[in-house]
């Protein structure tokens, strides 16, 4: 039996470049497939999801002999919903074609449109079907080539946040009953009386009793390893957007560049299933792909990740020592001349005592893009107004039977960015309830029910529920820092002319991003008054280099005249 997943081709007049182009380049590792027109395209695809075939992909030339690309694209997600959409466009129609596809492409009709190749070697136009292919391999297929092993039992709390974190970090695993065949030497290996999760890393290491803390300092190295003695130019605090970009930049320019996070590299920026509006990724880019290169890209420059554990310190080095801060984990100690926070913000809580109760048994914070898969067919709920829940909300449509958003205000688009909101709009899936919060929810082990209230009438319905993510907005995390960093009244960090005047120094305020600590700046949406979206978070980190940088060379000054 032939298992591989399938591409789904509709070709026009220029079926035999269609087929020859799409069998040279992927025929080894995916199921090529030709059919005829919108109707053949869409029975086809019935079959193939009636076989229990996985359909990766369906690519359609523009015109067809019973209509158009568009039309089946349109139509497809009610047969599939989790295949990539394509439209091929022959070059001598693309110019009349481009408003229609690009109308198209904003009510989520198709995920890209590219032109026929024209001769051999066409890289553009392979890259823009192999991304997609990647995206849904990521999200919908899974991996043939892992790197890491997960065993556990059935509804295991602790391995679902670990199989989130792996899909969050990129990193391609399996997941194994205790009494699969193969997990027999992983629990060997973690030796007598081995607790379940136990993961087996890239690094040959068995973890028992695992925790999402344990397995992400087991993939990118201990605090231990922290050399003593060393000071390093700059020390990053979260790795979300704003921290990988601060450390592309100062470890390029370099800078001897540390960074620290407690959980998965890439921040809530990461579980984004897919960002539209980033610049530079005209098909988007998902948050993990985004945060996996940024964070390769940062190590290939020199910089170094600890991950795994909360920053709970910071303080002034001795006196007699070259001016530095001491940065404190539980249990290590790092030295840094320069300290950028870059700790993003948390999701807030809930606060219903019964929905609470079930987190990690259907009820998640965050996108959990992990658990898109296990919500076929479901009826999904996605608390939030924001970009992230607009995504998050997309991502589950995908596999979902219904999703529902649930919101405080009167509208999405007071919160969110117009592009998702019509793409919302245009999927028939997912409804929105406006000024409606989550009163209570419960079932036996697992989520079960909801119980919503209308905010503007005070009545409250039960309703059946197997999902709840919870992407609630946004609140710092910054009651660890020093008393000399000022705060908004909501504890965000000040910086620069924002800082409260009587912490200027000689009638000068510090910095644009730099706290009232002289040498610690701050990015990000920790930042008071930052926009908190992807991309200027990104922009903040790459901006604020040439103030550390000013901020070591004021430091090399005084140590020289010293």
């Amino acid at each position: 039996m032939d298992d591989r997943p399938v591409i789904l081709l509709a070709g026009g007049e220029h079926a035999d470049v269609v087929e020859q182009e799409f069998r040279a380049r992927y025929d080894r590792d995916y199921r090529i497939e030709l059919t005829g027109g919108v109707a053949a395209c869409l029975d086809r695809a019935r079959e193939l999801v009636g076989e229990g075939a996985q359909v990766a992909m369906v690519a359609a030339e523009h015109h067809l002999p019973d209509g158009t690309a568009i039309e089946l694209l349109h139509q497809l997600p009610a047969v599939v919903a989790t295949s990539r959409r394509v439209s091929l466009v022959p070059f001598e129609y693309f110019n009349d074609s481009l408003d229609e596809l690009r109308e198209a492409m904003t009510r989520r009709e198709l995920d890209t449109y590219v032109i026929l190749p024209r001769g051999p070697r066409d890289e553009e136009f392979h890259t823009a079907l192999i991304e997609l292919l990647s995206e849904w391999g990521w999200s919908v297929g899974r991996p043939v080539v892992t790197v890491t092993d997960l065993v556990a039992g059935p509804g295991d709390r602790n391995a679902a946040a670990i199989r989130d974190l792996l899909e969050r970090l990129g990193f391609p695993y399996r997941s194994l009953e205790p009494d699969d065949d193969d997990a027999q030497a992983i629990l060997e290996a973690a030796g007598p009386g081995a607790e379940l999760p136990v993961v087996s890393t890239f690094r040959g290491q068995a973890l028992s009793a695992a925790t999402p803390a344990a397995v992400t300092e087991a993939i990118y190295g201990g605090f231990d390893s922290i050399p003593e003695g060393v000071i390093a130019d700059v020390a990053i605090v979260g790795a979300g957007p704003a921290g990988l970009a601060t450390a592309v930049y100062a470890a390029s320019e370099g800078l001897a560049t540390v960074v620290l996070e407690r959980d998965a590299i890439g921040g809530q920026a990461g579980s984004s299933s897919m960002i539209r509006n980033y610049l530079g990724f005209p098909r988007g880019i998902s948050g993990m792909r985004l945060a996996q290169r940024s964070r390769i890209q940062a190590s290939r420059f020199g910089a170094r990740f600890f991950t795994g554990r909360s920053t709970v310190r910071i303080e002034p080095g001795p006196p007699h020592e070259p001016e530095h801060q001491h940065v404190h984990v539980r249990g290590a100690q790092l030295c840094a001349r320069t300290v950028v926070l870059a700790t993003g913000v948390t999701y807030r809580r809930l606060g219903v005592p019964s929905v609470e109760d079930l987190v990690g048994a259907g009820v998640y914070y965050g996108a959990a893009t992990s658990m898109a898969r296990e919500m076929q067919d479901r009826d999904v709920f996605v608390v939030g107004g924001g970009n992230s829940a607009g995504q998050a909300a997309v991502h589950l449509a995908k596999f979902a039977g219904a999703v529902t958003i649930l919101v405080r205000r009167a509208s999405l688009a007071e919160t969110m960015s117009d592009y998702l909101v019509r793409e919302i709009e245009a999927t028939p899936t997912i409804q929105v309830r406006t000024r409606t919060v989550v009163a209570d929810g419960g079932g036996e082990g697992w989520l079960q029910w909801l119980r919503l209230e209308d905010l503007d009438t005070g009545e409250s319905a039960k309703t059946s529920a197997d999902g709840l993510f919870c992407l609630l907005g946004a609140e710092p995390d910054c009651a660890w820092l020093p008393e000399g960093v000022a705060l908004d009244e909501r504890g965000f960090v000040l910086t620069g002319r924002d800082v409260p005047r009587e912490a200027w120094v000689d009638g000068q305020p510090p910095a644009s991003l730099e706290t009232t600590v002289p040498g610690v700046f701050a990015v990000g949406d920790v930042r008071a008054g930052s926009m908190k979206r992807v991309a200027s978070a990104s922009g903040e980190g790459a901006s604020v280099l040439p103030l550390v940088h000013a901020h070591l060379a004021r430091l090399r000054a005084r140590e020289f005249g010293a």
